[in-house]
């Protein structure tokens, strides 16, 4: 739901029932007014029905929706997930009033667009632009399904029709310092990498670790001279050169997450994420500042002590009781009976001055050992390695 000029517009969702399930494209309007609803009827080839997409409402009164999720039965009890990634305009002719007629009509949007996805937050931030954050990519198996989750941002200039990546810019001091240390290289002797830069643009391929442990590699395209005066002064500041660098801290990738703008500032709280089968319910607060995009800051941090797996249901803890040894509870309980027992005994201890990375590198097979032990024989091995990082961190920072 979006709110545009006198009226509330709410597009498409779904209804779900123990039985069937049904996914919407239609369009109501609340007047603001006259507080009556109405049912539009746009004009034009609309989206197909979906739930969870974005909208966002332009100054002169039009509505882009993206992306969003359905699901189609293909045969009795087989279901098919869809990602959509497509964008719509609805425009209204007229002035805005109760009785305007609606038309539909597809964008195509320039940039670099959003990886399919679902489960994302939207927000409305400065300078006429959408934003995008988190959400997550599910791969559909024969009788599972494994996400992939994101902690990036994407915005939608929705006056130039363009999406382009939230990338975290360096404060000018560190790039001068990283310049003075880029040339003080190309002085020792680095003549190809010179040559690179002098004949166009170089690809710079850099590792962000997130909080959970989650190894991020990020593309970048530094330009040449010649691009540079080619770009214009926005362009410039969206991408600029040192902007991919990744932070120190971030929030860890998540869906359905909280999100609100204030003074230009985004707060990111909560979402859940998933290892396995399980769920897991996050309690963190996060913010930045988003015209200078520098750095992420914790407002409140997740306490790992208090974080808690989230159970499916009371007949599936039942049925886990009776299957024995492969049961939730007695999973959970070993789980715990790990953590006591490593805590003390087990656990490779941290060494004085030891940097996180350098401990991560010496100890990644034990803590490997351990989430394998933890999650099972059948858990994919990058599942697995999110969870090894996620602990070994816990126990890094619980010990420094």
């Amino acid at each position: 739901m979006v709110a545009c000029k006198r009226q509330l517009i709410i597009f498409g969702g779904f209804h779900e029932s123990a039985r069937d399930y049904i996914y919407y494209n239609d369009v109501y309007a609340f007047n603001l007014d006259s507080f009556m609803w109405s049912k539009l009827a746009p004009s034009g080839i609309g989206p197909a029905p979906r739930s969870g997409c974005q909208m966002a409402a332009t100054p002169e009164g039009s509505i882009v929706i993206y992306g969003g999720y359905s699901k189609q039965r293909v045969k009795k009890d087989v279901d098919k997930g869809t990602l959509h990634t497509d964008m719509f305009l609805l425009k209204t002719e007229g002035s805005g009033k109760e009785e305007d007629k609606w038309v539909w009509s597809r964008l195509n949007p320039s940039g670099v667009k959003p990886t399919p996805r679902s489960g994302f937050s939207v927000a409305i931030g400065p300078n006429n632009r959408s934003l995008l954050f988190g959400g997550v990519h599910d791969e559909e198996e024969e009788e599972s399904i494994e996400g992939d989750f994101f902690n990036d941002i994407y915005f939608y200039d929705i006056g130039k029709n363009r999406w382009f990546p939230g990338q975290l810019k360096v404060p000018k001091s560190e790039k001068r310092k990283r310049r003075r240390g880029r040339q003080a290289e190309t002085d020792g002797g680095d003549d190809e990498v010179e040559k690179q830069a002098l004949q166009g643009p170089v690809e710079m391929v850099k590792e962000v670790v997130a909080e959970d442990g989650t190894v991020m590699t990020i593309k970048q395209v530094i330009s040449g001279p010649a691009d540079e005066k080619e770009r214009s002064e926005s362009e410039a500041e969206e991408e600029e050169e040192d902007g991919a660098l990744g932070p120190q801290v971030e929030p860890c990738p998540r869906s359905n997450a909280m999100l609100a703008v204030k003074h230009g500032v985004l707060y990111v709280y909560g979402g859940m994420f998933e290892v396995g089968d399980r769920q897991f319910t996050l309690s963190d607060l996060y913010s930045i500042d988003l015209h200078k995009m520098e750095e992420w800051k914790v407002l409140v941090e997740m306490d790992p002590k208090t974080q808690e797996w989230l159970d499916e249901s009371e007949s599936d803890e039942e049925e886990d009781d009776m299957e024995g040894a492969e049961g939730g509870e007695e999973e959970e309980s070993s789980e715990e009976d790990s953590e006591d027992e490593g805590g003390e005994e087990q656990h490779p201890s941290v060494q004085p001055d030891e940097k996180h990375a350098d401990y991560l590198s010496r100890t990644e097979q034990y803590w490997i050992k351990v989430a394998r032990s933890n999650m099972g024989p059948d858990a994919k091995e990058k599942k697995v390695v999110k969870v090894a990082h996620a602990m070994a961190k816990t126990f890094y920072e619980d010990s420094i």
